[in-house]
């Protein structure tokens, strides 16, 4: 018993105080925490030395410069396959130019001067003219024909987004085979003219308005009214044609309504007359089938 009390007694002693004692050492922890706390703060961000390096403000110069010039390589690239500055004149429209232009196409006949205005050798914008040629009809008036021929497959109960497809896709198609057959007629009988291919596309594209007006009527008041309101459209475009494109096609001469002799012009005059007539056929074929 003795050495039992004993040896408990030591124990006890030497076992009463289980955890060591750090409240001694506990400010100094404290001190080290909050220095690496405030270590990152005073220290700075790395951004704020990078940005104040002038080797850095000289990097993101240099760049810039890179960006601008690769720019003005990929706009005068891109001027030289589409000609953007020539296609901001064709839509240089406003709504007086669009509501003549629009009545000319409807009723032509009673119009006089259908020359182009010049300003320096330059024609004037569409919006101050309204014989010279633009591509903001012809442009909307694809897509409101590829509107209006959905609209007429679905009362017919007709409608596909891919029958839709292929009305769009067609009515393209004819228009480039179109273009680049007068393009291609042109270039055969040697006409020396100011004509361009998007003029060509311009005219081209005018047709869009007749057969919009013929497949409405044709919706509202039935098959008679569309063929009898195409009719009156398909003459319009074709005195519209003949009109406009003689000035363009035809000599001085017969600009001046003076007798057209020679082998030449007669090629020139036909040739006109090709291009007008084959306005009201594509009008026609692009049409029927959306009417029954």
């Amino acid at each position: 018993p003795n050495m039992r009390l004993r040896n408990s007694s030591v124990d006890g002693s030497e076992g009463s105080q289980l955890f060591e004692d750090t409240s001694g050492a506990a400010p100094g922890s404290q001190m080290g925490y909050r220095n690496q706390q405030a270590g990152p703060q005073a220290a700075g961000f790395p951004g704020q030395s990078i940005l104040s390096d002038p080797m850095s403000n000289l990097a993101m110069a240099y760049g810039s410069s890179l960006a601008s010039q690769g720019r003005e390589m990929v706009d005068k690239n891109l001027d030289r396959f589409i000609p953007i500055s020539k296609l901001k004149y064709y839509f240089a429209v406003d709504t007086v130019y669009v509501g003549k232009k629009l009545g000319l196409l409807v009723f032509p006949y009673m119009h006089e001067n259908w020359e182009v205005s010049y300003q320096q050798d330059t024609p004037v914008a569409p919006r101050f003219d309204v014989n010279a040629p633009d591509l903001y009809i012809p442009a909307m008036g694809f897509i409101t024909y590829v509107l209006v021929a959905g609209l007429a497959l679905g009362t017919q109960n007709r409608f596909s987004p891919e029958l839709l497809g292929v009305q769009a896709s067609s009515a393209l198609v004819w228009l480039i085979m179109e273009v680049l057959a007068v393009l291609l007629s042109l270039y055969l009988v040697t006409v020396n003219t100011d004509l361009t291919t998007i003029d060509l596309l311009a005219f081209s594209g005018y047709k869009y308005v007749g057969m919009i007006i013929g497949v409405v009527s044709g919706l509202l008041f039935g098959k008679p009214a569309y063929y009898l309101t195409l009719l009156w459209c398909c003459a319009a475009i074709f005195v519209f044609m003949i009109r406009t494109l003689r000035l363009k096609l035809l000599s001085e001469a017969a600009a001046e309504g003076r007798l057209v002799r020679g082998t030449r012009n007669q090629l020139r005059m036909y040739l006109t007359m090709s291009i007008a007539t084959a306005q009201p056929i594509f009008m026609y074929w692009l049409t029927y089938h959306l009417i029954r």
